[in-house]
């Protein structure tokens, strides 16, 4: 049998993250009343729980079993996220999910995860997709709390800034063109 691999418990903690991570987010997609904020957080649930099961295979591949941890706070996490008494930002907020980080916060998460040169191809594969996927999923979460914190600060919402440019540009054409007709006159 061949040495026991030196990441194993990275697979492993990730495995078990995105596992409890698509249970909460699923829990709060279920109860929002906001269409887009339920796009956002099912798309990154869906990611999340894909990321646990690819995680969960690759142990299993190299031969071994996925070790649940004891005394996480998931039950915490799926309390906040079910509740219909939180507002989605407060949720993001209670969660930290899609919260800014302040520079000097600390390394990027994913920075050493390939510090280890003995990551076999395969593994070194999953992991790139995974630090991706998660980059992007941090993006569209960050997106999604700052048009909630805006909508709430009586200020326009990224999604709506298009249709507003869209709508003053026609203001200006349609005054360009009464002040050319006046002018002729």
């Amino acid at each position: 049998m061949s040495e026991k691999p030196s990441y194993l418990g990275l697979l492993n903690a990730i495995s078990l993250a995105e596992g409890e991570a698509e249970c909460y987010l699923d829990a709060w997609a279920d109860v929002t009343p906001n269409p887009a904020v339920r796009q956002v957080i099912s798309t990154v649930a869906l990611r999340e729980g894909e990321h646990g099961k690819a995680f969960a295979k690759r142990i299993c591949e190299l031969g071994y079993s996925v070790l649940p941890k004891g005394g996480g706070d998931g039950a915490a996490k799926m309390e906040i996220a079910g509740s219909r008494d939180l507002t989605d930002r407060e949720k993001f907020e209670k969660l930290d999910v899609g919260q800014e980080r302040e520079a000097g916060d600390g390394d990027d998460i994913f920075a050493g995860m390939f510090r280890d040169k003995s990551i076999d191809i395969q593994t070194g594969a999953l992991l790139g997709r995974y630090i991706a996927e998660e980059r992007d999923s941090g993006r569209m979460l960050r997106a999604c709390y700052a048009e909630l914190c805006a909508a709430e600060n009586g200020g326009a919402s990224a999604s709506s800034s298009p249709q507003l440019s869209a709508q003053l540009g026609r203001i200006e054409e349609l005054l360009e063109k009464l002040v050319a007709k006046s002018s002729r006159k």
